[in-house]
């Protein structure tokens, strides 16, 4: 199982704390003679487990199908509708969110192959993730892509948002960085929200629908051809 490089100084942690923690219970149990002490070990081996499960990094399939955006995030689909974003697209846009559990692939990946022209980190508060003050109220890094596929619409903005467990954004990407469809670009930590924001002069038609389960980089979200403002679900 391939892990992702940004997981690094947590796996390291998991490590020294589970190595500690097991030879504690190793050491009571050889000085008592007492297998209980080894119950520990019951929680820590899924936990350690479930942390280096957490942090991989999965190959994908990238459609390559002219016309084609593809999800930034794994997860469900959580609102698609419209919203006015300002700072980037600058104006009324599509949105589609996705909520991260802490059982999904935490890499955000890029919806189209563009360059990199806005970067904004906001500090904020910590909402569920799936509540509508997360997008605007939490934590939030946006980096707005000036797409350069043909056919496409011309920006698109990509918001990774903490939640109530999620505390940490990585986004190691500058300005004027090109970015292929379906490229790793960062990750959010333990459970969060991904949105992304259509700018509307090209129709989009979106191909999945609320409550839907997505994979960043590989599940088509929406091709072009729809109406100047894409289909309403």
């Amino acid at each position: 199982m391939r892990l992702t490089r940004y997981g690094s100084r947590e796996i390291a942690l998991g490590i020294a704390a589970f190595a500690v923690l097991a030879s504690v219970s190793l050491l009571l149990c050889r000085h008592y003679g007492s297998a209980w002490f080894l119950s520990p070990l019951a929680v820590l081996v899924p936990l350690f487990g479930w942390l280096l499960w957490f942090f991989r990094d999965p190959e994908r399939t990238i459609p390559d199908a002219p016309g084609c955006i593809v999800s930034p995030a794994d997860g469900v689909v959580t609102h698609l509708d419209e919203w006015y974003e300002p700072e980037f697209i600058g104006g009324r846009a599509r949105r589609l969110s996705i909520f991260l559990s802490v059982f999904d692939v935490h890499l955000n990946r890029a919806p189209a192959a563009g360059v990199v022209k806005f970067l904004k980190f906001r500090p904020g508060a910590f909402f569920d993730a799936r509540r509508e003050e997360a997008l605007a109220k939490n934590q939030n890094q946006d980096l707005g892509l000036l797409v350069d596929e043909p056919g496409l619409p011309g920006k698109m903005l990509i918001r990774q948002s903490t939640g109530a467990i999620a505390r940490n954004i990585v986004c190691p990407i500058g300005i004027n960085r090109r970015l292929a469809r379906g490229e790793r670009y960062g990750m959010i930590k333990f459970g969060s929200r991904t949105t992304l924001f259509v700018s509307g002069e090209v129709g989009i038609e979106w191909l999945v629908k609320i409550g839907d389960t997505v994979r960043a980089g590989e599940t088509a979200v929406a091709r072009t051809g729809g109406t100047a403002g894409g289909n309403t679900p």
